[in-house]
């Protein structure tokens, strides 16, 4: 499902990070390239972040979904997909850590649906979040995805 989203360099490991902030850096940089999105939308994710209630980003099983309005610099749906082997904190709170990030960008309120629609199957399927969690590259990641 993800495979029409998804191309080589939208799907990234790394063994570590130094946090959030460079996490969604670095998940936002194949958008950023490809013209999907502009820097103001990157701006616009870590704001969120950091504002009161910023981590309702995290959907459960060390998985985040970073995104932002599509008005903050959306120029097409796409998603992107960031996985660390040493989970960081979002927001620097203890209570979520990290492992995996998607970074979707909406190019308005209908187009994203099915994408959501594919997270959230992804995320109710158990096995897929264990496999998730012990990715040790990009090739585990695109078995798990596409």
């Amino acid at each position: 499902m993800f495979d029409k989203y998804f191309t080589d360099g939208d799907i990234l490991f790394a063994c570590e990070v130094s946090g959030w902030s460079e996490a969604v850096d670095m998940v936002a940089a194949p958008l950023l390239e490809a013209g999907s999105i502009t820097d103001g939308y990157v701006d616009a994710i870590k704001k969120s972040i950091v504002s009161p209630g910023g981590t309702y980003i995290d959907l459960g099983g060390q998985v985040a979904l970073a995104h932002a309005r599509p008005e903050f610099g959306v120029n097409a749906t796409s998603l992107s997909v960031l996985h660390v082997a040493k989970p960081f904190l979002l927001a620097d709170d203890s209570n979520h850590p990290i492992s995996t990030m998607f970074c979707l960008a909406a190019k308005d309120a209908n187009t994203h649906i099915e994408l959501m629609q594919g997270l959230a199957g992804l995320l109710t399927d158990a096995d897929k979040v264990a496999a998730l969690g012990k990715a040790a590259g990009v090739a585990d990641l695109k078995r798990i995805l596409l």
